[in-house]
């Protein structure tokens, strides 16, 4: 009964170390996960910005010649 419980008590233990490494490890992607999703955001701005950029330069041009 004793070498039981030691059994239970050890696989608890190990279970619940595991529980607060997948905490930390989640904790740590929602972290990356928001900062990416920062940075995408940054460089869509920066990619629209350039499309209207373009354009303006575009409709400058001088038209085809008929």
């Amino acid at each position: 009964m004793d070498a039981e419980l030691n059994s239970l008590e050890t696989k608890l233990g190990q279970l619940l170390t595991q529980c607060r490494s997948l905490r930390l490890e989640n904790q740590r992607l929602r972290q990356q996960v928001a900062v990416a999703n920062d940075q995408n955001k940054q460089l869509k701005e920066r990619v629209d910005l350039a499309s209207v950029r373009l354009e303006a330069l575009l409709d400058r041009l001088p038209g085809e010649p008929s």
